[in-house]
């Protein structure tokens, strides 16, 4: 009696579902990710040491920062911590040109977030000539 052998199948992988899969969780992940965006506002930070700047152009707004984190824009003290009255007294001063050049005054122990509040007030209303006034270090 002759047996016939077992004829051995090839095996295949099937490729068709597993790329069809990567392809739903590529777009999965591309429609579901959150994209950041950059900081609008380009500063270079100043150094304290150096030569001192020319004095401030009569024609410039400058900011200040208290301790307490109350503005004063070109000396007049405003009445609200709040970003919406920066950026109307700012406007008031510069008289809608935005070609000024930006001077902020903080104190060393002013609250970081005011800071940040008026760079980010100077730099949504448009202005690029953005400084931060420093003093030189004492010599002891």
């Amino acid at each position: 009696m002759k047996f016939r052998r077992p004829t051995e199948d090839t095996l295949e992988l099937n490729l068709t579902p597993l790329i069809d899969c990567l392809l739903f969780l590529i777009v999965f992940f591309l429609l579901s990710t959150t994209f950041t965006k950059s900081s609008k506002l380009q500063i270079a930070l100043p150094e304290a040491k150096g030569e001192a700047a020319a004095s401030v152009p009569v024609n410039s707004i400058e900011v200040s920062v208290s301790a307490g984190g109350e503005y004063a824009v070109n000396g007049q003290v405003l009445a609200s911590k709040q970003a919406t009255s920066l950026r109307s007294a700012i406007e008031k001063a510069s008289e809608g040109n935005h070609e000024l050049p930006f001077m902020i005054s903080a104190d060393g122990t002013a609250p970081h977030q005011s800071v940040v509040t008026v760079m980010d007030v100077a730099g949504q209303m448009g202005f690029q000539n953005l400084s931060i006034s420093t003093r030189q270090p004492e010599q002891k």
